[in-house]
């Protein structure tokens, strides 16, 4: 049909070892760099291979835009238009007809083919482009067509392309595939770096870079940037201050299809183009006229977080790989400049490839699809990177929650084989399948179809204003989507009749996203908690900001803040009505550790918001006793009614611990705080506070109550000296010697030292004036008496000369007293 060779593409040396490779058998790799021509060439080369046999050949694409721009060059080099020969399928556009033979298919479309027909009827061989990409529906896609490969059709021929790609392990898997290599026709592309300023916004360095390229370079720009956002704030930054000669060409997923194929046409004559693109320019299309590129170094990728069900958008730094498709588009037609805003060490650093989608999303299609192929366990398909666990469970937990999948088996049920047929993400598909009537279910996929459809409606995060827009929405792309929604909508045997009253974004997004009804923050406006757990914010100025209850359908960014990016209000009267089973009604105990009792309140919480919250009176019973416990175990033993009496016996019993170990009992505070149960516990029946539990009790029945006398005698609290005061004996810590402060007066005609522990641990006194000031210390009192008891009785003689003095205190009188008069 084609002469490969006059067209001058570099593919066009290496088709006839891929052709060789596929006559010899079933699978071939071919790694072929940007600008190669692989995209155009294959399919149009092997359409005449005689295996081929009449039957069409299948190409996936990543993208729509490349879909589209790939079967249009086929078309064209055919002498065609599209739909003829060379026809493409997506989402919301078709162009095949009867006569159609090559078909470039998006990657989910097909993905829908295989589990449809899974013999794949007609069809001689199906072709993977750009798989560098890896989409979590190119890499299924894989998988199944091997696995249909090796039990149905073993002349099914299965191609796989890239550019940046590790084409070995890619051929390992295709057992042991032959690998196909071809050099590119990219011209030389001067790499420059001009790094970002750390407080630079990255909108404003991309537009100094352009105005910078468009006074030093010749030839159209084409700059990556994150994201839509981030488009739209460069341009603003850029309008007014272009040349005449220059103009601005956005290009980016949620565009309508007229205006994303105007930014890949050349530039008008004597006009230079500025193309504001986000990755969905890295691959397949050729933007002609471009020799300059502003690489930001970011792109936007979503995240999964097992345990929330959640996939959040994200800013990342692009892959190496990345960064040179990125490159590479600067030179697809003339030398030209990639100008990175980044550091150039910086490029080492960057990760070789970008991770693959099915390590970073929602499994739960891909979980019912398997389930449906018969493959109970998805990891046993032939995935180039396997699917990852904690992601397949939580995906699992979700499908048996809405009733997809039985409990036990995990096998579909009819739920899940009716959320199957709905060619939408699982919650959107739970929230479409939960219609009443035709109008109903129309309106819900519409609403779906929406947020899938990232643009359609505007750009405002209340899908509310979104879904009223797109509902008036005249243009293709609105006839498309709402012609979408229908055939969505008309897969459910439903009766008709008018959509429900209080069918609001909101109420609708319940039956998708329980878990991400969010409540406001007190005091903060546009700061939610969602039911999840996790926070989402939107802007002060955001229509949703002053809700006091949304839903929130899509978030970006940190999981500690995430940004809301689309969602509904919602009227806490319909949380009530739609979730009322979820709402858990419970009465919370608290703790006040300044009066050492409980508070209680009775609480309604849907996860973790906080519907109600009254207080009530605190009842005595195990719940307060738990709460008790708590409190001591949050706030620690000093929460507990501590008087000198209970300090000095746990002193005591530390002392004795310390002194003969068991059975006297550890009283420090790790041992009373592990052993709570044992022995605060049983003096809490009853009781709604601490204040007056009998800790003294309580200590003793952590030693034994029998040890009682025990205690008393070998560690009394007190020591009575001979004038008969009964004094306190402190005990320090560690199990160091028993302390007694005692005026020496009132230990005259004591010969004997004073001991515990059976006279073992002989006490340390400290002697003290009749102004209660301290004279000296002792362990040895008789020792005391004969030796420097003389120098303390001048000294003190005359400093205190009421008090008596005597010349020998161990046969002296002892006295409270001073002198009589």
């Amino acid at each position: 049909m084609i002469d490969a060779a006059s067209t001058g593409l570099p593919v066009a040396e290496v088709l006839g070892a891929l052709t060789g490779a596929l006559e010899g058998g079933p699978n071939a790799v071919l790694v072929a760099p940007p600008g190669a021509g692989k995209t155009t060439l294959v399919p149009l080369v092997l359409l005449d291979a005689p295996w081929v046999e009449g039957r069409r050949i299948v190409m996936l694409e990543p993208r729509r835009l490349a879909a589209r721009a790939a079967a249009r060059r086929m078309a064209a080099m055919l002498g065609e238009t599209v739909g003829e020969t060379v026809g493409y399928r997506m989402r919301l556009d078709s162009r095949v007809g009867p006569a159609t033979r090559i078909e470039v298919v998006t990657e989910g479309v097909f993905a829908r083919m295989i589990l449809v027909d899974p013999e794949l009827t007609g069809i001689a061989a199906v072709i993977f482009d750009e798989f560098h990409e890896r989409s979590l529906d190119a890499d299924f896609s894989l998988a199944l067509a091997l696995d249909v490969q090796s039990a149905l059709r073993d002349d099914l021929r299965l191609v796989v392309m890239s550019a940046t790609l590790d084409g070995g392990r890619v051929a390992a898997l295709m057992d042991k595939a032959p690998l196909v290599e071809s050099a590119g026709r990219s011209h030389p592309v001067d790499i420059r770096h001009a790094p970002r300023r750390p407080d630079q916004r990255i909108e404003d360095a991309v537009a100094e870079a352009i105005r910078a390229a468009l006074r030093d370079e010749q030839g159209s720009i084409l700059a990556f940037l994150p994201g839509q956002a981030e488009i739209r704030r460069t341009a603003e930054r850029l309008e007014g201050a272009l040349p005449a000669s220059a103009y601005l060409a956005p290009l980016f997923g949620a565009m309508d299809i007229r205006d994303q194929d105007a930014a890949i046409l050349p530039p008008e004559p004597g006009r230079r183009k500025i193309v504001l693109a986000t990755a969905i320019a890295e691959s397949s299309v050729t933007i002609d006229g471009v020799r300059v590129v502003v690489d930001s170094g970011l792109a936007r990728q979503p995240a999964f977080e097992p345990g929330m069900a959640i996939t959040r958008l994200q800013t990342v730094r692009v892959s190496r790989a990345s960064a040179d498709q990125r490159a590479g588009r600067a030179g697809r037609t003339q030398p030209g400049v990639a100008i990175r805003l980044w550091h150039e060490g910086q490029t080492a650093a960057l990760e070789p490839f970008d991770p693959p989608e099915i390590a970073r999303t929602d499994l739960s299609r891909l979980l019912l699809d398997c389930l449906a192929w018969g493959v109970s366990d998805p990891r046993t398909l032939r995935f180039l990177d396997a699917p990852p666990e904690p992601a397949l469970n939580e995906a699992r937990a979700g499908l048996a929650a809405l009733g997809a999948i039985d409990g036990q088996g995990g096998r579909l049920t009819a739920k899940g084989e009716r959320l199957r047929a709905i060619p939408l993400p699982v919650p959107l598909a739970a929230m479409v399948a939960e219609a009443g009537t035709v109008a109903d279910a129309e309106r819900r996929a519409r609403l779906a179809v929406l947020i899938t459809e990232r643009g359609l409606g505007g750009t405002s995060t209340d899908l509310d204003r979104r879904l009223a827009a797109f509902d008036a929405d005249r243009s293709p792309r609105g006839r498309q989507s709402r012609q979408l929604a229908e055939r969505i909508a008309g897969q459910l045997d439903l009766p008709g009749g008018k959509t429900e009253d209080n069918a609001t974004a909101g109420n609708m997004l319940l039956d998708a996203f329980p878990d991400r009804v969010a409540r406001a923050r007190p005091g903060r406006p546009g700061h939610f908690v969602m039911a999840g757990g996790r926070g989402v914010v939107a802007d002060e100025a955001d229509p949703l900001a002053g809700a006091p209850f949304i839903v929130a359908a899509d978030v970006s960014g940190a999981a500690a803040g995430a940004r809301l990016l689309a969602g509904a209000a919602i009227a806490e009267a319909q949380i009530e009505d739609r979730l009322g089973d979820r709402i858990e009604t419970r009465t919370e105990m608290r703790f006040d550790a300044r009066t050492g009792r409980l508070a209680a309140r009775r609480v309604r919480t849907l996860g973790a918001i906080t519907l109600s919250s009254a207080p009530r009176p605190v009842e005595p019973g195990p719940e307060a006793e738990a709460a008790l416990l708590e409190g001591v175990r949050g706030h620690g033993l000093g929460s507990l009614p501590w008087d000198k009496a209970t300090e000095s016996l746990r002193a005591r019993l530390s002392f004795l611990h310390a002194r003969l170990g068991d059975p006297w009992p550890d009283v420090g505070d790790e041992a009373l705080m592990q052993a709570l149960d044992a022995w605060l516990a049983p003096f809490l029946p009853g009781r709604t506070g601490l204040d007056d539990v009998p800790l003294r009790d309580a200590l003793m029945l952590r030693a034994g109550p029998e040890r009682q006398a025990e205690l008393d005698r070998l560690a009394p609290s007190h020591l009575t000296v001979p004038t008969g005061s009964r004094l306190a004996l402190t005990y320090p810590p560690g199990g160091a010697a028993p302390e007694l402060a005692v005026r020496v007066q009132e230990l005259f005609g004591l010969t004997e030292h004073p001991a515990v522990l059976g006279g073992a641990v002989p006490v340390l006194i400290e002697l003290l004036s009749p102004a209660h000031r301290p004279i000296q210390r002792t362990a040895d009192l008789p020792a005391f008496w004969a030796g420097s008891w003389s120098e303390v009785r001048a000294e003190m003689r005359g400093r205190y000369p009421k008090h008596v003095w005597p010349d020998d205190p161990a046969s002296a009188a002892p006295t409270r007293r001073a002198k009589p008069r």
